[in-house]
Parts: C-alpha cells; sequence; structure tokens
C-alpha cells in the first residue's frame, strides 16, 4: 500500500515568478504574496493603464517587479511576455496561469463571441504560458506551475455558460499536463476557488437583464459565507504552490458542491435546474440590449441595500486595483501605499 504524505513546503525565496492577469484583482493579491515570500514577480495583463498602477502599488511595498502589456489568448504576445521575464530576472520558475474574464447571463442573451473570448483567455491563455516556460523547466529539472480554475470548472453555474466551459477545459489540461509531467521535477497544481471577495464583480460584463443579472452575481461575490476573502485565497494558493500540491481548493462552499456533485451529480445538475428556473432572471429575449459592463449594470440595479450588502466587495475592488482611474489604496509615484484593515477571512 501506497502512502501519501502531506509535502512540507519548500523555499521560494529569490524565485522568477510570472503571473497572468496580473493588473488587478486575485492576480494582483497573489504578486503581493509571492513579493512578501521573497520572489521576483512579473505581471501581464492588456490594460497598460492598470498595468503602470499595480506595478507602483508592488514596487511601494518593496517588490522587485516586471509589468508587460500581453494578451494571453495571442501566442506570439505571451512568448514576447516570456522573453521579457527571462531577459529581466532569468528563466521562470514559478508559472501561475491566472487571466480571467466573465460574461454573465442566459444562454439566448450571450453571443458566441462570449464563447470565443472565454476560450482564448481562460484556455488558450492556460495553453499558451505552459508552453512558453515549460521547455526550459523540463530542461533544469525544475519548476511550478499554477492554474487557476474555479469550481466553476468542476459544477458548472447557470448563466455563466463560457465561464464554465473555457473553465471545465483549463481544469482538464491541467489535471493532464500533471500526470504527464510526473517524475519530471516540474509539478503542476490546480486551483479550484469558489467565490471570492476580491471585487472583480465590477469588471464581469452582464447580457439580457443585465442590472438584475448584475444583483445576484454581486451578491455572490460579496456576501461572507459563501465567499472566501482575497487575501485568504491568496495566500492558500502560495502555500500550495511551496507545497507542489496536485489540487487545492479553496472555500467550504466549494468543497462541498464537489463533494455533493462527485456523489450526487444528477440531484445537482436538477437543483441548478431550478436555481436557473426560479431564482436568477430570465432571458431578455428580442431585442435584448449590449453586453454591459458591471459598474453601469449595477447603477441601475434595484435590489434593496444592494450598496449595504456589497460593500465589502466594493472594499475590496479598492484595494485590489478593480476600480477605473487611481485607486486610494495603491501606492503612487513608488510612495509607500495606505493599508486597508484587512478583512477577517472567511474559513476555508
Amino acid at each position: 500500500m501506497i502512502a501519501f504524505r502531506r509535502r512540507s513546503p519548500e523555499s521560494i525565496r529569490g524565485k522568477v515568478v510570472a503571473i497572468t492577469g496580473g493588473s488587478r484583482g486575485l492576480g494582483l493579491l497573489l504578486a503581493r504574496e509571492f513579493a512578501r515570500e521573497g520572489c521576483r514577480v512579473a505581471i501581464c495583463a492588456r490594460d497598460a493603464d492598470e498595468l503602470d498602477r499595480a506595478r507602483r502599488d508592488l514596487e511601494g511595498r518593496g517588490a522587485e517587479v516586471l509589468a508587460v502589456v500581453c494578451d494571453v489568448g495571442d501566442r506570439e504576445e505571451v512568448h514576447g511576455f516570456v522573453g521579457r521575464v527571462l531577459e529581466h530576472f532569468g528563466p521562470v520558475d514559478i508559472l501561475v496561469n491566472n487571466a480571467g474574464i466573465i460574461e454573465v447571463g442566459p444562454i439566448e442573451d450571450l453571443p458566441l463571441d462570449a464563447y470565443e473570448r472565454a476560450m482564448a483567455t481562460m484556455y488558450w491563455g492556460t495553453v499558451y504560458p505552459t508552453f512558453a516556460v515549460l521547455p526550459s523547466m523540463r530542461a533544469r529539472g525544475d519548476g511550478r506551475i499554477v492554474n487557476i480554475t474555479s469550481i466553476g470548472g468542476k459544477l458548472s453555474i447557470p448563466h455563466l455558460a463560457p465561464y464554465s466551459s473555457a473553465k471545465f477545459a483549463a481544469v482538464g489540461f491541467s489535471e493532464g499536463l500533471r500526470a504527464e509531467l510526473a517524475g519530471s521535477g516540474v509539478s503542476v497544481t490546480t486551483v479550484v476557488p469558489g467565490l471570492m471577495r476580491t471585487g472583480s464583480h465590477l469588471n464581469a460584463r452582464f447580457g439580457g437583464r443585465a442590472p438584475e443579472e448584475a444583483t445576484w452575481f454581486a451578491l455572490g461575490a460579496t456576501l461572507p459565507g459563501i465567499t472566501i476573502g482575497g487575501e485568504h485565497a491568496s495566500r492558500a494558493i502560495v502555500d500550495a504552490t511551496r507545497r507542489r500540491r496536485p489540487i487545492a481548493v479553496l472555500g467550504l462552499p466549494a468543497r462541498t458542491a464537489m463533494w455533493l456533485h462527485g456523489l450526487f451529480p444528477g440531484f445537482t445538475v436538477r437543483a441548478l435546474g431550478l436555481v436557473g428556473r426560479f431564482l436568477l432572471p430570465s432571458p431578455a429575449g428580442p431585442g435584448r440590449p449590449q453586453i454591459q459592463p458591471g459598474r453601469e449594470a449595477l447603477r441601475d440595479a434595484r435590489f434593496p441595500f444592494l450598496d449595504r450588502l456589497t460593500a465589502l466587495g466594493r472594499a475590496a475592488a479598492d484595494r485590489n486595483n478593480e476600480h477605473p482611474g487611481p485607486s486610494p489604496t495603491l501606492a503612487r509615484n513608488g510612495d509607500a501605499p495606505s493599508r486597508a484593515p484587512r478583512e477577517p477571512d472567511t474559513p476555508r
């Protein structure tokens, strides 16, 4: 009988970490956490202004950081990003595939483009960076690849079909890669977060009855008890990276959902069908409005006390560069950032 033992954490001080989607949200939180561990950090994202704010935030915290504009759905841009990291810091020791987009709405109200965008960012945006760093890691016999997937990649949620489709593909790639690289010295960790309070709901996009869609999504991404704090999630992911864990499921709701779906898949699918029919907004139908950014959709929302109920999410957005324009809690011009009080962690 083979005994499986929990790995002891390894030091990652001095390692070069490349994080896609590192300009805001969970990616920025991970960059801060890896920097606290003594790593040299490279981040990429598509928005140059967001990247610049993130770079100044990280430098204000004492991090060695490189920020590169890159669309992870473009193979050539990804190779350019990895080449810049090699020139600036040296070979990538830890790759974190984190870039993601979220488009929410009934299948009838989301265009086919939504599926193409989701696959480009969250599937090909995982595959391209992985193959860009893998030859060097295999040649050195050492490396870590960390793929940020989602509970939506294990259990498909109504009104999130493009997102879940891409995350399912990313989970399959990540778990298959782990198996094939066994014994090579290159480890792969599949991270499966549940709902997190990072402020990312403000940058989601909503189709159909956008204000109603944005309301349920914002509540689900904010309320304590069903969400995990972004800072807590980032610490758990870095710990899983240090231990080279094969999988890290974050949050009790996510673990419970995976357990139920594993034992009773028919039951969970039927239950989610009822949620979609009776609790989520109905399709808008012909003549539906264009897809709206989260900020615009929430401005038109009419749910009672929505501002109060989503206060933690807005505070997380302030801390994590999720708002357009300079954030009051981010470092500017190399100054040390103002520190917002850390919210209590939700137990994992």
